[in-house]
């Protein structure tokens, strides 16, 4: 958290109460799982510092009883004007697995409009609904109200980096625009991120202060990862490997923790529980797009690492502790892969390329919308490359089970039609080891 001078944030607190306004209405709602399906996170902003921050919540909207006091941070851009605002978080225990919730949320000094949840079923006999999407502006988003209409429709949000574009944009106001733009689904399902390279100022500031990782502990690091039915899912910066200037320390830490991580979900007692290794990362490994990004290269710093600085890519690590499907976006497109690992193609077979695949899946899904408009495609794509599309739109996944994943790219364009399916069936979890390409 950036720091100023005590006097200097007395003058901000005036500034901001100047003719007696105080903003303590709560804001910018959203939802985190916490550390078990027992637990979900509440975080919302103030302009203004309150009363001791309080979630109220009951299985009934007649009947919001209990109460849970959570703690607030003081944050300060980085801009220019040192804009104050405090974020609020309350961790919610002790719930009922598949439980529907109703809840509100703020303090003495204003409650929020009245919100629910579902709390995480327990167990992996159960099929999670997810929609993910990448690069989603607050200018330019144009799915975001098919995205807000579809809330009841899934059990969660995987928002794989760059959000507001961006979000320290205006002395941090954009961030604060996307935030309540984003409140109609995040106050509702659970809103799991990874930072992009969009959120990088001030080392990523923005992101760290606004963002839950899923336990109650403020930390500096940006990777976790969580289980939800028969899924681990990891979440990690590929920024690391682009600003070395905010210190190589944390790209090796991630590295080192994301391997202890991918050990043990790879453990057979734990491969048995829950079958499916995913991860999302903001840039990713592979594309065939035609702006000279990192993943247009043949040795990209994601897959293969930096060699001067003695730092690992990704893929190997990846490869050797069987992830079946690498998430990304930062290209403003989507694309499915082939399964492929060092540039070679490994499909199931020739018929069915997507039933036990010879390595991990990517698909990129950066195409929710943002000022920035679209990424073109460059005229020959690699054999890796299966399918892309440039309309607007967002991915949809299902778990049905241990063995099938089935996903939908939903075409805002196109007012919805799906424009690509596909299902991921592996009837083994394990590392690749010795296969054949197709």
């Amino acid at each position: 958290m950036l720091k100023r001078p005590y006097f200097h944030l007395v003058a901000v607190f005036l500034a901001q109460c100047a003719n007696g306004i105080l903003y303590t209405q709560p804001e910018q709602i959203h939802l985190s799982y916490g550390r078990d399906p027992s637990s979900m996170i509440v975080t919302w902003n103030t302009l203004n510092n309150t009363k001791t921050p309080v979630v109220k919540y009951g299985s009934s909207p007649l009947e919001v009883h209990q109460q849970v006091i959570g703690y607030s941070t003081h944050f300060v851009d980085g801009g220019t004007e040192h804009r104050a605002q405090y974020i609020h978080r309350v961790v919610i225990t002790g719930l009922t697995p598949g439980q529907k919730y109703f809840y509100h949320c703020g303090s003495d000094d204003g409650w929020s409009d009245p919100f629910s949840f579902t709390a995480m079923p327990d167990g992996t006999d159960w099929s999670p609904r997810i929609v993910m999407f990448g690069d989603l502006g607050n200018v330019n988003a144009q799915s975001l109200p098919r995205l807000q209409s579809e809330v009841d429709m899934y059990d969660a949000v995987l928002h794989i980096g760059d959000f507001a574009y961006d979000m320290d944009k205006n002395q941090s106001t954009v961030g604060d625009a996307f935030m309540r733009q984003i409140q109609p689904i995040a106050a509702y399902l659970p809103y799991m991120t990874c930072p992009g390279n969009h959120e990088n100022s001030y080392n990523f500031s923005n992101y760290k202060n606004r963002f839950t990782m899923p336990f109650d502990e403020q930390s500096d690091r940006m990777f976790f990862s969580f289980d939800i039915g028969p899924a681990h899912i990891i979440s990690f910066s590929t920024e690391y490997y682009f600003y070395i200037n905010y210190g190589i320390s944390q790209l090796v830490q991630q590295y080192e923790w994301l391997e202890r991580d991918l050990k043990e979900a790879s453990l057979p007692e734990n491969r048995a529980k829950r079958p499916w290794i995913i991860t999302m990362g903001h840039r990713p490994m592979y594309c065939s797009n035609s702006d000279n990004d990192d993943c247009t290269h043949l040795e990209s710093l994601v897959r293969t690492g930096i060699p001067k600085l003695h730092v690992n890519g990704l893929e190997d690590m990846f490869d050797s502790y069987g992830v079946d499907l690498a998430l990304w976006a930062h290209e403003h497109s989507y694309e499915r892969f082939w399964p492929v690992f060092n540039r070679t193609v490994y499909n199931g077979s020739y018929d069915q390329p997507y039933t036990n695949p010879g390595a991990p899946v990517h698909l990129i899904t950066g195409s929710a919308g943002c000022s920035e408009r679209h990424d073109n495609f460059a005229k020959d794509a690699g054999p890796w490359s299966a399918f892309r599309n440039l309309d607007y739109g967002y991915t949809r996944m299902t778990i049905h089970n241990g063995t099938h994943i089935s996903f939908e790219q939903v075409s805002d364009d196109k007012k919805g039609q799906i424009v690509d399916s596909f299902t991921l069936i592996k009837d083994k979890h394990e590392p690749y080891g010795l296969r054949g390409s197709y």
